[in-house]
């Protein structure tokens, strides 16, 4: 699975996409509006749906619409929060997926219960009116339309602010969630881990941010295993640093985020010359070293003063037998376009589950 950003289609039109290494496709994305409808944050965005959706289903893949994002979680809340509210939202979110042949939709609310973008509305009650929404849009879709939503590695915070002990309802009508195990720490001059796989020193002041914790606190919470989509990311964020180590504690910075092809492109990143594993070596002053406590690469450059956290055919490698291992539904990445041009991110994840294309 993988998302499929509006913004990618100047150098990754949906014509150009391998759906050979994918069988579901995010198009994101869909905004929710003050009046309890959607809008686009690309006025392109329509018309660029209509192709996505048209070159997948010619490959005999499928497509659902995201809608939110970080930017895009306004107003969720609002058009949860009542019945009124709850049915003009469903009603508008099920004519865009009858208009664009849509085989199912994707929210991803950040987050019911807490703030996430400034500006963003929430409300205590706000994970009971998403399972409210659900509910009623599972009602209104055809059987066999699918309904999915990308989640922190966390479940939904219940009305006391604290994390839900029960989602199980969640998983009734739910297809499955994608747990996002990543961004946990962003650029800063103290970086650490964009996706830790796990944490393995036990010394992280986010323990609960890891691949391996956030299966463990969704299952806990009765969210069945089988029904969990591990989230990961081709992209990192490089940080104007002097570090020699990624961090366990945490900071602000601001973003930088880098893609693994542009990592590849600028030299940053060169295939291993021994052809042994790793695959990727650093290149252009980079070294490439390796974090045992979060399982993820980074990259350090003292010459430039730059740290970059990032995942690479190793690390996601690791995380795509570990998501086999665990019977879990599948991993889906954010996104498509980070790959390579030849897909070795792809191609890896794929072997590591024991996955041709």
């Amino acid at each position: 699975m993988g998302y499929y950003p509006d913004w990618t289609s100047a150098t990754l039109p949906p014509e150009k996409v391998d759906f050979s290494r994918y069988d579901w496709m995010d198009f994101a994305f869909a905004l929710p509006t003050q009046d309890f409808n959607l809008t686009w944050d690309d006025p392109n965005a329509p018309a660029l749906l209509t192709r996505l959706v048209s070159a997948a289903h010619a490959k005999d893949k499928k497509v659902k619409l995201s809608i939110g994002g970080w930017t895009g979680s306004k107003y969720f809340s609002s058009s949860v929060a009542t019945n009124d509210s709850r049915e003009t939202f469903t009603s508008n979110v099920v004519s865009v997926f009858e208009k664009y042949s849509l085989d199912g939709i994707d929210i991803d609310w950040e987050y019911p219960g807490r703030a996430g973008n400034d500006g963003n509305l929430f409300a205590p009650q706000d994970s009971s009116n998403f399972l409210a929404f659900l509910q009623l849009l599972r009602a209104k879709l055809p059987p066999a339309a699918h309904i999915t939503a990308a989640t922190l590695t966390t479940p939904f915070i219940a009305e006391n602010g604290a994390p839900s002990a029960d989602v199980s309802e969640f998983a009734k009508v739910l297809n499955w969630i994608t747990m996002m195990n990543y961004d946990v720490w962003g650029a800063a001059a103290n970086p650490g881990p964009n996706a830790p796989f796990f944490d393995a020193c036990h010394n992280s002041t986010q323990p609960q941010a890891s691949a391996v914790a956030g299966y463990q606190q969704w299952t806990d919470a009765g969210f069945p295993g089988e029904q969990i989509v591990l989230g990961i990311p081709y992209y990192g964020y490089r940080s104007r640093s002097d570090a020699s180590r990624l961090r366990t504690r945490d900071d602000f910075g601001d973003d930088a985020q880098v893609e693994f092809r542009d990592l590849v492109a600028s030299g940053a990143l060169v295939k291993n010359p021994n052809g042994t594993s790793p695959m990727f070596v650093g290149g252009d002053g980079f070294t490439r070293e390796w974090d045992e406590c979060s399982g993820t690469p980074y990259l350090v450059s003292s010459a430039a003063h730059q740290v970059i956290s990032y995942d690479d055919p190793e690390s996601l490698g690791m995380k795509a037998k570990w998501v086999k291992e665990m019977g879990m539904m599948g991993v889906n990445t954010w996104d498509i376009h980070g790959d390579t041009d030849d897909l070795i991110l792809a191609n890896t994840v794929l072997a590591a589950m024991d996955r041709s294309s």
